[in-house]
C-alpha cells in the first residue's frame, strides 16, 4: 500500500517563522524610525549654517543685523525663523512634518543649541545633536 506524500509546512513551522518574522521587526522599526530621522536632521543643520553666513554678511555690509530678511529655503522637515536686533540674532530651525519635537538654534555668537522632546533624544546646549543618544 502506498501513502500519498503530502508536501507543505506545519503548523509549528509557521508558527516560528511568524515569531521570527515577529522578533525582527520589533528592532528593526524603531531603528529605520530614529536613522530616517538622523536623515531628515542634516537640512536643519545646513540652512542654519546658510542663514548664519547670510546674517554675517548683512551685518558686513549694514554694520546691524535689524532688517534683514532670509531668503527663504526651501525646506521640508524644518520650519526657520531669525530674530534680529541691532547686534544680535538667534536663528531657529523647528521640526515639521514627522520632525515635530526637534529644535535647533544658532546665534551670533555662533552658539549652537538643540532642544528635543523625542523620547531617548537628548539636548544640548553647545551643540547640534543629530543622533539618537548624542551628547556634546
Amino acid at each position: 500500500m502506498r501513502h500519498a506524500s503530502q508536501t507543505g509546512f506545519t503548523l509549528l513551522e509557521l508558527m516560528i517563522t511568524v515569531t521570527i518574522v515577529a522578533i525582527l521587526s520589533a528592532i528593526a522599526i524603531p531603528q529605520f524610525a530614529d536613522y530616517t530621522k538622523r536623515g531628515k536632521i542634516p537640512e536643519a543643520v545646513a540652512t542654519l549654517s546658510d542663514l548664519r553666513i547670510q546674517l554675517e554678511r548683512f551685518f558686513a555690509d549694514n554694520r546691524s543685523y535689524a532688517g534683514f530678511v532670509a531668503a527663504a529655503p526651501g525646506t521640508r522637515y524644518f520650519a526657520y525663523a531669525c530674530a534680529t536686533a541691532p547686534s544680535t540674532y538667534l536663528c531657529t530651525a523647528t521640526g515639521i512634518t514627522g520632525m515635530a519635537g526637534f529644535e535647533y538654534t544658532v546665534n551670533q555668537s555662533n552658539v549652537k543649541t538643540s532642544t528635543i522632546s523625542v523620547s531617548g533624544w537628548g539636548n544640548s546646549p553647545t551643540c547640534w545633536i543629530s543622533k539618537k543618544g548624542e551628547v556634546c
